[in-house]
């Protein structure tokens, strides 16, 4: 493991606080669980049904891993499923297959279909996706920060690729004044992705001051599969920009330009 925790580790509960989170996404098999786990990581991402990007690994496979993950003893790996799913009612029966009790949607959803969701499995962490463009949709990420605010714990920023449609994994940053705009303003805390590494994610936390951060393809090696060594990299640069950062919290409302 690294060097002594900076913050208490985020434990990602419904209506609970959290700073200083650390999540990396795209686990293929318990192996590259366990080195996430032995590099300090908190959060493991299972990005499935995408519309865009190939899917690591099934969902009966992902069911497997987030039980043997949760057997796991202290400090916890925490299994946070992302998906695309629109609908509450099927994003629901999607937890309730997996296992899963964290949930990151990435997909535009409907305040109504977040609510279905929230009734469905009330005690569920929720995390919805606020995807930056290039073109400057920073006015529209608000206005979504103040719809669902209400149903979700947390959001995440990512960067869309007009290339490929893809709206995560894309390896690419955006705007991180956008980000920082969305982290000062939101609510509820903010974890910032989007083309992250270990050579630039303490500037990114020192510029946004997010929550947490999430990287995905830039602690990937040429295989594609997680490097040991860039994982180490990322979590001890992360813990230093938190470190210098502060612990940032989620604010008692919205503020206003």
């Amino acid at each position: 493991m690294t060097g002594g925790p900076r913050f208490a580790a985020p434990r990602l509960e419904h209506g609970a606080s959290f700073a200083g989170l650390i999540q990396v996404a795209g686990v293929h098999d318990m192996a590259e669980a366990l080195a996430l786990r032995h590099a300090g990581v908190h959060a493991m991402g299972l990005p499935l049904r995408l519309p865009v990007n190939a899917e690591d690994l099934t969902e009966a496979d992902a069911a497997r891993l987030v039980a043997e993950v949760e057997r796991l003893p202290a400090p916890p790996l925490l299994p946070v499923g992302i998906t695309y799913i629109a609908d509450g009612a099927e994003a629901a029966d999607f937890c309730r297959a997996l296992g899963l009790r964290r949930l990151q949607l990435h997909g535009p959803v409907a305040a109504t279909e977040l609510a279905r969701l929230r009734r469905e499995i009330p005690d569920l962490f929720l995390i919805k996706s606020l995807v930056v463009r290039a073109d400057g949709n920073l006015p529209e990420l608000l206005d979504t920060v103040r719809e669902l605010a209400p149903l979700a714990d947390a959001f995440i920023t990512d960067t869309h690729d007009p290339a490929t449609g893809a709206d995560g994994a894309t390896g690419l940053t955006h705007d991180w004044a956008v980000s920082a705009e969305l982290a000062r303003r939101s609510p509820r805390p903010v974890i910032l992705a989007g083309g992250l590494n270990p050579d630039n994610v303490r500037a990114a936390i020192l510029r946004v001051r997010p929550a947490g951060v999430d990287a995905h393809t830039g602690v990937e090696g040429p295989d594609g599969r997680k490097c040991p060594d860039r994982l180490l990299r990322f979590v001890a640069e992360a813990e230093q920009g938190f470190a210098e950062a502060g612990s940032h919290h989620p604010r008692a409302g919205l503020r206003q330009a």
